[in-house]
């Protein structure tokens, strides 16, 4: 056979071959709808897999939040069939109306082709419900919802809440719908609570069954669990004071002075943070964020108080370390301190008196003749580097500024500086004019946690480790290094000796500190009444015990509570009395201060004024 010939074949085979494919596809593609109907028919759809959030246990192991399995109810709209489904079953299981549900799918249809959430906390027996419903358009998403085994620390352990627009433009991690931890523990550890998100890619048929995983799940990636946190927190400690400061507004701030672990924090009013969970979270958030009383705020890191009188320790230790006071030396105090025409008042007690019974019996003149003696030292040229000097000191012992702790929101409370003065005084200003700072008054504003801090800093005799919350994070060998370095103030350790004897001799031989004493514990004290223009004084109380081995510092602030003996010292001592021995022998005085009525005048006009504005806006 010629080449010709061989070629003509070929090329009439090739011929065929084109004429019989181009037959097949267009039969496959015009005539058959087998294909399209399989291609259509198998959806993939990658699912974004959540990982349970990490434990925070308290100092001893008891869960303080973990987590539980729940559900999130998805819709893709344009999936949903025409002929619709039974829309009152449906809301039957999801535990919400149907108008409700209606009105999440009316939402849902402006963007029909993206996921959109129709209700959460699906528990695990509603969704078995769910799953065999076979609602078509309709999917769960993997959830853990928290919850508190204890009931207790609303704003030391925060909440978790879904993310808004901000908050996914800033982190690249978040998208729309995920969540987030807000304020406390859950906030300031979240990028080790929240765990690493994985995904599962699955095929899809029409009526929204899984077929099974694409490519045999080759490609999905596993979620990783959040990191478990061991807290410094003791329950048992922290349900107590809780419990003793009930109907109380204010703070408890307890601390273990060899380390720097916070052993109790409370903000009074607080809040069961079971509230902030589930789907009347809303309806909680909005109660509590129209409570003037805001249970909310963490006074213990955020609010400033004038420290009131438990101040005149810092002063004494100024004046020992500027050399203008000697332990011995002697002033007099008859009803007060005067200065030109006026009179800073004080209780009564006997004169003239040395610097440890001025501690003790909390003398008013005895601190402001130290106080006007470390700001008028004639080694300064004027008030002004006096006092820029005092400032600096003060500095020291942690107030004015945030102490860094691993509390987010932590205030810094306020020192007054000689800048302050310039301006307040238009530059005329004197020792007289600032006097009121010499007992903690004046300008002067402290945290209960910067208080609480200036306990165990006297405690150590000189230093203090940065206050923090969480003691281990699992699959680490140490916190962060900030927390293990011993932070010094400026007053040599010997000058402490004196001081730590005033706050002995309050507690267990005379002054104002004796309702504190525990047989055998060698508590030491500092009773605080801060001056209050609103109403009745505050009530605060600083302590630390054993005196030559201290276990637990502690600082309780009880606004309108009135002299510092009357509430804030009873709570801070059965505190130590439950942490030191594990037990309580005054029930009387638990139920004294459980008993305790303050009168809030103000945060009761002040809701009665929101409640009538309230009114008056609905009847518009």
């Amino acid at each position: 056979m010629s080449n010709f010939v061989r070629y003509r074949n070929l090329r009439y085979v090739v011929y065929l071959v084109f004429v019989v494919l181009a037959c097949r596809l267009f039969y496959v593609q015009i005539i058959d709808d087998k294909y399209k109907d399989l291609a259509t028919s198998n959806i993939m759809r990658s699912t974004v897999e959540y990982p349970m959030r990490g434990e925070v246990l308290d100092r001893r192991g008891e869960y303080l939040v973990r987590s539980r399995v729940c559900y999130d109810v998805m819709v893709v709209a344009r999936n949903i069939p025409k002929t619709g489904f039974d829309t009152v079953r449906l809301a039957s299981i999801l535990d919400i109306t149907p108008e409700r549900l209606k009105s999440q799918l009316k939402k849902a249809r402006q963007a029909p082709r993206a996921p959109f959430l129709v209700a959460g906390y699906l528990s695990q027996e509603a969704k078995l419900i769910f799953d065999e419903g076979n609602f078509e358009g309709f999917y769960t998403r993997f959830r853990t919802a928290r919850e508190y085994p204890r009931k207790i620390g609303g704003n030391l352990l925060g909440y978790v809440s879904e993310v808004n627009d901000a908050q996914v433009r800033r982190w690249e991690y978040y998208s729309a719908g995920d969540y987030i931890g807000v304020g406390g523990v859950e906030s300031a550890y979240e990028t080790m609570l929240r765990g690493e998100k994985g995904v599962s890619y699955k095929i899809y048929d029409t009526h929204g069954a899984i077929k099974g995983a694409y490519m045999d799940g080759s490609m999905d990636v596993m979620p990783v669990k959040g990191m478990q946190l061991t807290s410094t927190i003791d329950a048992r400690l922290q349900e107590f004071a809780e419990e003793l400061m009930e109907g109380k507004v204010g703070a408890v701030v307890a601390i273990e002075p060899s380390t720097g672990e916070i052993l109790v924090m409370v903000s009074s009013p607080t809040y069961n943070p079971d509230l902030m969970v589930g789907r009347q979270r809303n309806n909680n958030y909005a109660r509590m964020l129209h409570d003037q009383r805001n249970p909310q705020f963490n006074r213990a890191v955020k609010a400033k108080y004038p420290p009131g009188s438990t101040f005149k320790l810092v002063q004494g230790l100024i004046g020992l370390q500027e050399g203008v006071l000697r332990p011995n030396d002697m002033h007099p105090c008859h009803g007060g301190y005067k200065y030109g025409r006026r009179t800073m008042a004080c209780h009564d007690h006997r004169s003239p008196i040395d610097l440890r019974d001025a501690v003790a019996t909390s003398c008013n003149a005895y601190f402001c003749y130290v106080f006007k003696d470390i700001i008028t030292n004639p080694k300064y040229a004027n008030i002004s580097d006096g006092v820029r000097a005092w400032n600096d000191y003060v500095y020291s012992f942690g107030f004015g500024r945030k102490l860094d702790s691993d509390f987010t929101g932590e205030g810094a409370g306020y020192v007054p500086t000689p800048e302050y003065y310039d301006r307040a005084y238009n530059g005329r200003w004197n020792w007289g004019s600032v006097i009121s700072c010499a007992i903690g008054q004046g300008e002067m504003g402290c945290t209960p946690l910067q208080m609480a801090n200036l306990a165990a800093i006297v405690a150590n005799r000189g230093y203090y480790y940065i206050p923090h919350i969480v003691k281990h994070i699992e699959g680490r060998d140490s916190i962060d290094r900030r927390f293990y370095e011993r932070q010094y103030t400026m007053v040599d350790s010997i000058h402490f000796v004196p001081i730590v004897e005033g706050m002995w001799r309050g507690v267990n031989v005379w002054g104002t500190s004796g309702g504190a004493r525990l047989p055998g514990l060698d508590v030491c004290g500092k009773t605080g009444t801060a001056q209050n223009p609103n109403g009745r004084d505050h009530s605060t109380f600083l302590s630390f015990a054993p005196k030559d081995d201290p276990k637990i510092a502690i600082s309780v602030y009880v606004e309108h509570g009135g002299f510092g003996a009357s509430v804030a010292l009873p709570i801070a001592s059965l505190l130590e009395e439950l942490y030191l021995t594990d037990t309580i022998t005054r029930p009387e005085l638990v139920e004294r201060v459980k008993n305790y009525k303050i009168n809030y005048t103000k945060y009761d006009r002040m809701q009665r004024e929101y409640d009538q504005r309230r009114a008056e806006r609905s009847q518009k």
